[in-house]
């Protein structure tokens, strides 16, 4: 556990050896001033703060000081403190979200017809990007899609061994694949088919496509998905597989032209492609500290105030002078930007920083999966991932 994490009473007792706990405290603080940033480097080794101090990392301690407090939770939208853990793990739990939970996006893209301006493989890579959802417990269930390396990539099939692979893994079948289709044609709107005559109005001067034509736009909702064996039950009615937004865009038609295609759908991970990351972004930063040291009153705690967003400082009466006074009332949302460090009134009057063990995160899901089970996925497979190493330790002791 970090040397500053608080101790128990009998450990203050022995070891603190007249340590306050302001001073405790203090050491989670990492230093801004106006031109550099000081204490930066974690402190959590043991001895660091001689022997006096049990440094020595222990399960109790730091289950009591671990602490994960939601600030925000919609599905696609999630904001929480992680308190009491050192910035390697929450680097950890960021690029697991990023890179490593995996999702269900679209891998293959099987073009019979296409005579738009855009380009077969523009097509297929903004296809690709679209994100989907469906039936949460049916996509946890399917199985990887193992895709065999090209023939002409021969580092790749130096180590594809296809022995040791189950056949079915590399086929597509109802539990690795979902098939999605697109049939879509551009023509001029009809009298008969759609209440307009679309020449006429382009006679008339009409110039906005979507009332001349018909599919003039490709929009995602126009994918549909083909179930396939099984999927049947897993992927129907408010499951079915479906773009997360209907209304991306996907091109532009004109009377004539024509997209026919089919896509294979498969689960990967963000490693190995942006388009199976769950999140849209996840980023956490510190939470920002601020000490007023000296009494900052009258004028100068408006001008104060001024020097941070909106709703970092409050001005509060104060008893003694009568004057407002300003106190730090939401530090969460502060930027630190170090303006309030350029002026001279302030200099000796306030202290800016960052809580080194407080971390509030941000995590946006593309809308396959809710942001709080994201999260706890992440912490889900850093466990396992623990666990497996831990087994490796264990042979390597027993020497296998």
């Amino acid at each position: 556990m970090p040397s500053w994490a608080p101790l128990s009473a009998d450990q203050v007792a022995e070891q603190r050896r007249g340590l306050s706990e302001e001073q405790l405290q203090h050491r989670r603080i990492v230093n801004i001033n106006a031109e550099t940033v000081t204490d930066v480097s974690a402190t959590d080794i043991p001895g660091h703060y001689g022997p006096g101090q049990d440094d020595s990392w222990d399960l109790n301690r730091f289950a009591q000081q671990l602490r994960i407090d939601y600030h925000q939770n919609r599905p696609n939208d999630a904001a929480f403190s992680l308190i009491g853990l050192d910035a390697s793990i929450a680097n950890a739990f960021r690029r697991i979200l990023l890179a490593e939970i995996p999702s269900l996006a679209i891998e293959d893209v099987f073009i019979f017809d296409n005579t738009s301006i855009i380009q077969d493989e523009v097509l297929a890579h903004r296809l690709g990007l679209i994100p989907l959802t469906g039936g949460t417990k049916g996509l946890k269930q399917l199985r990887w899609f193992k895709k065999p390396p090209p023939k002409d990539d021969f580092a790749a099939l130096a180590v594809y061994d296809q022995d040791d692979l189950d056949p079915s893994a590399s086929t597509p079948n109802d539990h690795n694949t979902v098939v999605i289709t697109l049939d879509v044609e551009c023509r001029w709107a009809t009298v008969e088919q759609d209440g307009r005559d679309g020449k006429q109005l382009a006679v008339d001067g009409e110039i906005d496509p979507t009332v001349r034509y018909i599919n003039s736009n490709v929009y995602a909702h126009q994918l549909v998905f083909e179930p396939q064996g099984e999927q049947v039950q897993w992927f129907s009615g408010e499951d079915v597989i479906r773009p997360v937004n209907p209304d991306i865009l996907i091109a532009k038609l004109r009377p004539g032209q024509r997209i026919s295609l089919r896509c294979h759908c498969i689960k990967g991970v963000g490693g190995d492609h942006a388009k199976f990351s769950p999140v849209a972004t996840a980023s956490y930063r510190l939470l920002p500290h601020i000490e007023i040291t000296a009494p900052i009153v009258g004028s100068e705690s408006r001008k104060f105030q001024r020097c941070f967003p909106r709703g970092v400082i409050a001005l509060q009466k104060d008893p003694a002078s009568g004057e407002n006074k300003a106190v730090v009332a939401d530090p969460m949302k502060d930027t630190v930007s170090r303006e309030c460090l350029r002026h001279d009134e302030f200099k000796g009057k306030v202290k800016l920083g960052r809580v080194r063990d407080h971390f509030i995160f941000s995590v946006e899901s593309t809308g396959q999966f809710a942001s709080d089970e994201l999260f706890l996925d992440s912490v889900r497979l850093l466990k396992a991932k623990a666990q497996k190493f831990k087994r490796h330790l264990s042979e390597l002791e027993e020497g296998r």
